[in-house]
């Protein structure tokens, strides 16, 4: 498909001009950038590249990194009202390219448009909302001695590395989070969804300070750079855990503060007394929503023995009708897995899953026969712990669903998990769900309900699902530091 209709035809506008023409930059020190390497960007619905970008050299890293340390003097000192406006009018303009980003976005991640539309949407939320919330000193003694407040200060110079899967829904809270706390940044999106992010840059330089948000595009060397220079003070990061140790250990060299969103093998509990078909597409859509590639979607299914079958097969029957294919096919509901290395892994996990003895697979189970990393939405019956699958991040269009008849039993299980990003209780009976909920060891538990949290609410997981809470107070104030200042009384 060409998609140079999609756009203005002028090469010089950042956002509007075609993605097989234009020259993506990175924004270092207020200015758009090229670099003399550069790398494909691959169209998941058809396996083949449709851009290329820029790779950021040592030189233009450190370039942005002293960019950025000589802005914070001058952004720190901004009062939170002018930086409040800066943002808000920056989300204004992205509101206003929804479509050029949307598409983009759409080509480099594969996603239906209509979700990129709303990732983007959703974005743009984001950074309002957050604006809204006041950090104000805190008084924490006053009497004749004299007064001890709480003050929070930024850090300085905020190193972002998001992910591939929801590229610009989880760059926005780095961005403004950084930045409305006084803050400056470098943010690195992934080498596999540069593009949008690339855009999202090319459209700040309006709105802030030369090296206030500076936005490179570059691989896994790049984030290592990132991670180990001093003159970075905080790393957000969101990906795998394992590359999230990486992170922090790396960022031990001089202390880095870190926050750390990783990944998760979120349990769903359904008790017995659910009505299954009215839950059967919610925990559908909860575990295969972005095909599959969110942290916090439902990647174990557990099901009361009572109602087992009814719900596997009401599943099942979902999964066979679900529309998957290119994202700009507007009957679509599921594009492809984003990367060549991802699809096979999940296709790797599925062929274990099929040599264990007694395991069903009641729906899907295959590669799709067509260009682009496509795979069946895939239902798996009769599994248990112990096996990959369950054990394991998938990350891709594939539910385990196991049984359980006792409740403490089946929380035992849940819990036994390196994870604790998320989980969820689902039941006719919502107090008690809440109670059954609260005892899961997770960063997020909801009741008849699993992914999404608002922007208001701290997000974040225990155990190996990371450290730390982005979003709402305590996630603005992750990009602080706490002072005591302790006034005499006259």
């Amino acid at each position: 498909m060409n998609h140079s209709e999609l756009f203005a035809a002028s090469p010089v506008d950042p956002v509007d001009a075609a993605p097989e023409t234009r020259v993506f930059a990175h924004l270092i020190d207020g200015a758009l950038e090229t670099s003399t390497s550069t790398f494909d960007v691959i169209n998941p619905s058809t396996g083949r590249a449709f851009a290329r970008c820029p790779d950021a050299s040592r030189a233009q890293f450190d370039a942005a990194v002293t960019a950025a340390r000589r802005a914070f003097a001058g952004w720190s000192r901004t009062s939170f009202e002018e930086r409040r406006e800066r943002l808000n009018r920056f989300a204004d303009a992205i509101e206003q390219r929804v479509e050029p980003l949307a598409r983009v976005l759409t080509l480099e991640q594969g996603k239906p448009l209509a979700k990129a539309r709303i990732e983007i949407r959703r974005a743009v939320g984001i950074i309002r909302h957050l604006v809204t919330i006041a950090i104000e000193p805190e008084t924490l003694r006053e009497d004749a001695s004299g007064r001890v407040e709480l003050r929070h200060k930024p850090l300085g110079v905020v190193g972002g590395i998001a992910p591939w899967n929801v590229p610009i829904v989880l760059a926005a809270p780095k961005i403004t989070s950084a930045l409305y706390t006084g803050n400056t940044m470098v943010l690195k999106p992934s080498p596999y969804t540069p593009l949008t992010t690339l855009m999202i840059g090319a459209i700040a330089r309006e709105f802030f300070p030369a090296g206030v948000l500076n936005v490179l595009a570059g691989g896994n060397e790049l984030g290592q750079w990132m991670t180990e220079h001093p003159g970075i003070d905080k790393i957000t990061f969101t990906g795998s855990v394992a590359t999230g140790k990486r992170v922090m250990a790396s960022a031990a060299t001089n202390m880095k503060r870190v926050t750390l969103e990783l990944g998760g093998n979120d349990a769903a509990i359904v008790l017995g007394d659910v009505d299954v078909k009215a839950v059967a597409r919610p925990l559908f859509d909860a575990a295969f929503a972005n095909s599959g590639q969110i942290c916090q979607a439902i990647k174990r299914l557990y099901v009361h023995t009572s109602i087992y079958d009814a719900l596997v097969d009401e599943l099942a029957d979902i999964a066979r009708r679900v529309p998957v294919g290119d994202g700009f096919d507007e009957q679509v509901e599921l594009g492809p897995v984003q990367n060549r290395m991802q699809y096979e892994r999940v296709l790797e996990l599925i062929d274990d899953t099929v040599r264990q003895p007694g395991v069903r697979i009641v729906a899907g189970g295959r590669a799709i026969a067509r260009d682009g990393y496509f795979i069946e939405p895939t239902i798996v019956a009769d599994i248990a712990e112990g096996t990959r699958l369950v054990d394991e991040e998938p990350f891709g269009p594939v539910l385990p669903v196991l049984r359980f008849d006792d409740i403490e039993e089946v929380l035992g299980r849940a819990n036994a998990s390196p994870f604790g990003l998320g989980g969820s209780v689902w039941t006719r009976d919502v107090e008690r769900g809440a109670e059954l909920a609260a005892r899961m060891e997770t960063g997020v538990a909801w009741v008849n309900h699993h992914l999404g949290v608002p922007p208001e609410f701290p997000f974040g997981g225990v155990k190996e699902s990371g450290i730390g809470r982005a979003n709402g107070e305590m996630g603005l104030k992750r990009n602080m530091e706490p002072q005591l200042v302790v006034v005499p009384a006259r």
